[in-house]
């Protein structure tokens, strides 16, 4: 969990220009995707994908390794849903994420 964290964190201020700028949004299930690739300069946009791709991947190990960390594999879903609330809640003014129904919002 901590070596996942840790990577997050790192990878976390490379993608802050792209939540700033609003070519990367949160969604409702606790992932990123690229809410508007024309955001991102053309010769960036290989490496946000990459990095969007690395996030989304940590933050589905992260889930799964807190759920048996807590001895119960079948809470993954559900610390997955506390999760997305908690990504949404902190969002910066600016960023966009999902509602409960999928529309895409500002903050």
């Amino acid at each position: 969990i901590q070596a996942l964290t840790a990577d997050m964190k790192k990878r976390h201020q490379k993608l802050l220009p792209h939540y700033n700028s609003g070519a990367i949004g949160l969604t409702n299930t606790a992932l990123i995707v690229l809410h508007d690739v024309t955001k991102v300069p053309l010769k960036s946009r290989n490496d946000v994908k990459k990095w969007a791709t690395e996030e989304n991947q940590d933050r589905l190990d992260l889930y799964r390794e807190i759920a048996v960390a807590n001895g119960h594999p079948e809470w993954e879903a559900d610390i997955r849903a506390t999760f997305a609330t908690r990504w949404i809640d902190r969002a910066a003014e600016g960023w966009w994420y999902q509602d409960e129904e999928g529309k895409w919002k500002q903050r």
